[in-house]
């Protein structure tokens, strides 16, 4: 049975590089260069006798053999995990929450406080994302995740729909007549985009010039500075529309295509401290009335 299984860090690099579908997005979580990575999964492939990834132009993708290892390695992952807290003591101390940045900074941030008081016993540990994984992450026990329906892999739970719009800062003068002259902001691969926006209330749309980004976080930030319009939902907008920092200057807001889901992974029916917080998570987010409804 010597040298039956491959070392541990050669599949913690594929299970990051599968997460990420990028040796670059798998090497800033390892804390790795995406050479190590790279030569790092090859040794995985050549261990295995069979490739993992297909190497694209501008991504990574899994081959057959990859699609199958990967849930095994996960799953192992987490059986090391789950045994780990048990012998450390740690089981039922500590959740681990993932989310994606803006959730995190924008939503629940202001509102931990809150939990603690709630739920003082529990300590959280949460790990944030520019993007979320498309399968529950190593090692957490909640994840709150923004997409569309997650697949049916994961067991994902609808929290909040919303709609979208746009927001800037207060005294920003802007009119849907000349919008299309103005900076405009938004996030990446997302379908509540401007494009779509403007189709939903049939204005007119010339395709202008859009600046993308990869979180909401930093479209937020440019609004605030004055520097153009974002597109925004009540969500991540909400307390700042509320406290006046950001204004929604047109009236339409068109549902989003995406929505917040709540995943659990399966150690966390077994920890109270997750089940708190997942259900203080709920009660938080069906308290919140959506302002745009009547």
């Amino acid at each position: 049975m010597q040298n039956a299984l491959p070392p541990l860090g050669w599949l913690r690099a594929f299970e990051a590089a599968a997460r990420h579908l990028s040796f670059t997005g798998a090497a800033r979580d390892l804390n790795m260069t995406q050479s190590a990575v790279s030569q790092q999964i090859k040794s995985l492939e050549a261990f295995l006798g069979t490739p993992l990834f297909h190497r694209r132009p501008r991504a990574l993708e899994l081959t057959e053999s990859g699609i199958t290892y990967l849930p095994v390695v996960r799953d192992a992952f987490r059986t090391l995990v789950r045994g780990t807290r048990a012998v450390t003591g740690t089981d039922q101390d500590v959740v681990q929450v993932q989310s994606n940045l803006t959730f995190a900074i924008h939503w629940l941030a202001p509102r931990l406080p809150r939990f603690r008081r709630q739920h003082p016993d529990v300590h959280l540990s949460i790990s944030t994302e520019l993007w979320e994984p498309r399968e529950l992450a190593e090692g957490a026990d909640i994840e709150i995740r923004y997409s569309l329906r997650p697949a049916d892999t994961v067991r994902a739970e609808l929290l909040r729909s919303d709609h979208y719009y746009p927001v800037c800062a207060p005294g920003y003068a802007v009119t849907l007549d000349n919008l299309a002259s103005h900076p405009l902001y938004d996030c990446s691969n997302l379908l509540c985009n401007w494009a779509a926006w403007a189709e939903d209330q049939a204005l007119a749309w010339p395709n202008p010039t859009i600046t993308y980004v990869t979180t909401f976080s930093v479209t937020l930030a440019i609004a605030l500075s004055g520097g153009g319009l974002a597109l925004a939902h009540d969500t991540i907008a909400a307390g700042l529309l509320s406290a006046g920092q950001l204004v929604a200057p047109f009236a339409h807001r068109a549902v989003m295509p995406e929505a917040y889901y709540l995943i659990l992974s399966p150690q966390a029916e077994h920890s109270s401290g997750a089940m708190a917080f997942a259900a203080w998570l709920r009660g938080e987010l069906a308290a919140e009335r959506d302002p745009t409804q009547p």
